[in-house]
């Protein structure tokens, strides 16, 4: 799914690992699974999926799997959709292609048997694609120009009567043809548009996407035609279950599971449900991360996820794995408030961060090594990622403030200017040890540079509308999702803030509330360049700029912990991709 704007409910990100966390689905040759790390054992991994050989999964049995609610929708770009949507939409329906482990788009060959685009500097753009001919609806119908058609028309912006949450892309189509036989499809493009890979997936039949009364229709409103190696056989929201049943009419490999059971298990209910053998596969990280003290204890939150995370780790035929989610913490400064209105101020902050300690006081307890991260567009594990941090020099952060007016008492504590205290709010999510622990580290950080921290934990509820939208804080730590487009899905994080028509900054989904032309252009030129290496290079340029201009520090990738039950092929902690849920199973005994 490239849906990406920060709204209330993505404030499940804040921290906090979501009910899919990210995958890479290409089977990994049979190996002794590696031991269950401890705190003192961290580990830095991009996915962590038990391997197997196909043979030597058998055929049949039923798999159960946590989600956070039965989901109201299956289409992901409705503005109801959440992760749970998109776990069963991997599962129901075609994707063209599908992130590798290093966040790189490649044709899935169930669904395509080439693409190709026509090369950089030839105008206009036209991707042709060839569709695996087998590949059918579950009507029996094959995929054909007319889902590529209803779904751009849905999509592109061009009737308000859809409601989509407008993925970037499908405005930029041109037209939809078919090629030299049904199969294959030609897309004509009005400008390059170098993100064509994240198009089309999911794809929907144009049933479900020719008008909007059949795009907003809820999962409850009757069949639904699909085209994955499962189908929806049945859906009981008030019950907390959605069942996925073998697809009868699915061409590629034989799915080794007859059923998936998708069971609504709140986050605080999984352990348990784990422990008395009602969960195969449940994400564990909220679990652990937000575990309130047992009655009667005074065990504050972070020994309360202490406890939670050891617990997941004894419980008997349960393997905790962990990766690095593709999801990018970081501490994001809010340039149109008092004395972060200084740019020399915002860089000196940037600074005097040591981005190490704060990653290894974030993730080691859950088991993960404490990479810090260097980008703000790249998650480490993606393919050509780059530590920028040297963008902002470095300069002594007490010189920076020195020359900024803001002084030192000679016995030490908060600087001040004018008889004002540099004293910062920061926001974090209430109820989280991982947000906690980074603020702790922040704040002990700040405070060696003369900077006073006043931490404030905020309801995910009013995180968003009432403190980040609203500009209401100096300091904040949250999410941002890391996808294989950055060119286009980050551009609305750093784009420069308009002013509106009454005179108030604009600032969408950039909270920093800063921003520059050259920036926006640097993320318009990645967008439209075919070229790999000269994209590359714009977006490398365009986070130097981010650095620069103190827009915020990238902190860490946010942990993942997935629990899957002993026996169980094929699943875990995904990084980058998704499930390849025909191949999840059990393994023969």
């Amino acid at each position: 799914m490239r849906v990406r704007p920060l709204t209330t409910a993505a404030a499940a990100l804040l921290l906090a690992a979501g009910p899919l966390a990210g995958c890479s689905g290409a089977p990994a040759p049979a190996r002794t699974p590696a031991p269950v790390p401890s705190s003192a054992d961290p580990v830095a991994v991009t996915g962590d999926v038990r391997p197997y050989e196909r043979d030597a999964v058998r055929d049949g049995g039923t798999l159960r799997w946590a989600l956070d609610a039965v989901p109201a929708t299956l289409n992901v770009y409705q503005g109801a959709a959440t992760a749970d949507s998109a776990l069963l939409a991997h599962a129901l329906y075609p994707a063209l292609f599908r992130p590798d482990e290093h966040g790189r788009l490649v044709a899935d060959p169930d669904y395509l048997e080439s693409a190709e685009s026509t090369p950089p500097g030839q105008l206009p753009q036209v991707v042709t694609y060839r569709l695996n001919p087998h590949a059918v609806w579950s009507d029996g119908n094959p995929l054909s120009v007319a889902d590529f058609t209803a779904q751009r028309a849905a999509l592109s912006g061009l009737d308000p009567a859809y409601g989509a949450a407008r993925p970037a892309g499908y405005g930029a189509i041109d037209s939809i043809t078919q090629g030299a036989d049904p199969h294959e499809i030609r897309v004509a493009f009005r400008q390059p548009y170098a993100e064509w890979r994240s198009l089309f997936g999911p794809l929907y039949p144009a049933a479900e996407t020719a008008t909007p009364d059949a795009f907003t229709r809820p999962l409850a409103g009757g069949p639904h035609l699909t085209a994955g190696p499962f189908r929806l056989t049945g859906y009981d929201p008030a019950g907390g279950r959605a069942t996925a049943a073998r697809n009868p009419l699915w061409w590629g490999e034989r799915p080794k599971a007859d059923r998936i059971e998708f069971l609504a298990v709140p986050a605080e209910q999984r352990l348990d449900a784990l422990d008395q053998d009602r969960l195969d596969i449940a994400p564990v990280t909220t679990a652990v991360d937000r575990a309130s003290a047992a009655p009667g204890t005074s065990a504050d939150q972070a020994q309360a996820a202490d406890e939670a995370l050891r617990r997941a780790q004894s419980l008997p035929g349960v393997t905790v794995h962990r990766a690095s989610a593709p999801s990018l913490t970081q501490l994001t400064l809010n340039a149109a408030r008092g004395p972060l209105t200084d740019p020399s101020v915002r860089l000196a902050l940037a600074r005097a961060v040591d981005r190490r300690r704060i990653a290894e006081a974030a993730l080691a307890p859950l088991g993960l090594a404490g990479a810090p991260l260097g980008s703000h567009l790249l998650a480490e594990d993606q393919d050509g990622y780059r530590d920028n941090a040297d963008a902002i020099g470095r300069a002594d952060p007490d010189r920076l403030l020195d020359e900024a007016g803001w002084k030192r008492p000679a016995h030490g504590g908060t600087r001040t200017r004018d008889g004002r205290e540099l004293a910062l709010s920061l926001l974090l999510p209430a109820g989280s040890a991982t947000a906690r622990r980074t603020a702790d580290a922040l704040t002990a950080d700040l405070a060696e540079t003369g900077i006073a921290v006043r931490a404030a934990a905020v309801p995910a509820d009013t995180f968003v509308p009432g403190h980040l939208a609203a500009g209401d804080y100096d300091l904040a730590l949250f999410s941002w999702p890391a996808g294989p487009s950055p060119a286009v899905d980050q551009r609305p994080v750093y784009a420069k803030p308009r002013p509106g028509a009454d005179g108030s900054l604009e600032a969408g989904s950039n909270y920093g509330r800063t921003g520059t032309e050259e920036i926006d252009r640097l993320f318009d030129r990645a967008a439209a360049e075919l070229d790999p290496a000269a994209r590359l290079a714009l977006l490398q340029e365009a986070d130097t700029r981010i650095w620069q201009l103190g827009h915020s520090v990238p902190l860490y990738q946010r942990p993942d912990l997935v629990a899957v039950r002993d026996g169980i092929a094929g699943a875990g902690a995904w990084g980058y991709g998704w499930p390849r849920f025909q191949d999840i199973g059990l393994l023969t005994p």
